[in-house]
């Protein structure tokens, strides 16, 4: 007979569910804070070399980069105020900041943390940026196929980690990849189970 204590399994078992979320959320802000620092030293970039410049081919023409300070949403839709905005992207990231302490699913880690960050990205130049607080124009400056956003809108990198972002949650939902790190499984129809 040993006389050894054993620990106890509850506690055990509240360290090992404590530590994912933990590492999840780091996960999402080195995510956030990597994916927002590429979107401000860009538009740094744009703005300092692309400014009254014609727009410059790249890769064959596939890319065109080109400085536009755009005051509406995404692909140039106007919702009566960039103030809108401004205040949608702060609900945003205080959601996922609020979230962020249920993820156990890695995935769901990155995928916030890049919609976080180009949430900040775009806020950032909405609350920084002319015309005034809270009206700053969002600065793009990759245009696709064609330039002047002709055959898609021109964007930037906050808009690419916003929609790569979306990608992986839509992504991991149909998966059925819950953000806790469980899987839904689908149930079966009465005439399945006979």
């Amino acid at each position: 007979m040993s006389t050894e204590q054993q620990p106890e399994p509850t506690a055990a078992a509240e360290q090992s569910q404590s530590d994912p979320p933990k590492r999840r959320v780091v996960l999402l802000a080195v995510v956030a804070v990597l994916a927002y620092a590429v979107d401000l030293i860009t538009k740094i970039v744009a703005t300092a070399t692309l400014e009254g410049e014609l727009p410059v081919r790249i890769l064959g023409g596939a890319v065109y980069l080109q400085l536009v300070r755009n005051p509406y949403a995404a692909f140039g839709m106007d919702f009566g105020g960039t103030w809108i905005l401004a205040v949608v992207a702060i609900a945003v990231a205080v959601a996922i900041i609020w979230f962020a302490r249920r993820l156990r699913s890695p995935g769901w880690a990155v995928g916030l943390g890049l919609i976080l960050a180009g949430a900040l990205g775009n806020l950032t130049d909405r609350v920084f940026r002319a015309p005034a607080l809270l009206q700053g124009h969002v600065v793009d400056f990759i245009s696709v196929f064609a330039p002047n956003g002709e055959l898609f809108p021109v964007f930037n990198a906050a808009d690419s980690a916003i929609t790569v972002g979306a990608a992986i949650v839509v992504l991991l939902a149909v998966l059925g990849r819950d953000y806790d790190g469980t899987r839904v499984r689908k149930a079966r129809h009465p005439e399945e189970r006979s």
